[in-house]
C-alpha cells in the first residue's frame, strides 16, 4: 500500500551537484520525520540528514554546509540537495520515513519505511 520511490542518483564529477527525492505514496495519514542514510560497500549505513515535521534538521558532520534536506509535507516528499560532492560521498542513499501513519481496517497504523536506495557515484 505504501511505497517510497527514490530518484535523482547517478554519476557526477567531484564538485558537482545532485538532488535526490523520495516520494511516499499510498493512503498516508501523516508522517513524523523523514531522512536520508547512505551505505558504501564494506561500511555501515550512516545517517546523512533528517528533518522533522516541524522543519528541524540534523546533519552528519561530513555533509554539513554541503547538503541540504527539505520536505514538502503536502506531497509527502523529502529532498536532499547535494552540492560540492566529493568521491567519499559515493554510496547508495536510502530514504527513511519515521512514523508513517495509515488508516485501514478501521484503525490507524504507524510504522517506519525505507526506500529502495539510489546510487550516487562521484568520480572524475
Amino acid at each position: 500500500q505504501v511505497q517510497l520511490v527514490e530518484s535523482g542518483g547517478g554519476l557526477v564529477q567531484p564538485g558537482g551537484s545532485l538532488r535526490l527525492s523520495c516520494a511516499a505514496s499510498g493512503s498516508i495519514f501523516s508522517i513524523n520525520a523523514m531522512g536520508w542514510y547512505r551505505q558504501a560497500p564494506g561500511k555501515q549505513r550512516e545517517l546523512v540528514a533528517t528533518i522533522t515535521s516541524g522543519g528541524s534538521t540534523n546533519y552528519a558532520d561530513s555533509v554539513k554546509g554541503r547538503f541540504t534536506i527539505s520536505r514538502d509535507n503536502a506531497k509527502n516528499t523529502v529532498y536532499l540537495q547535494m552540492n560540492s560532492l566529493k568521491p567519499e560521498d559515493t554510496a547508495v542513499y536510502y530514504c527513511n520515513v519515521d512514523g508513517l501513519a495509515t488508516y485501514y481496517g478501521g484503525h490507524y497504523h504507524t510504522r517506519d519505511y525505507w526506500g529502495q536506495g539510489t546510487s550516487v557515484t562521484v568520480s572524475s
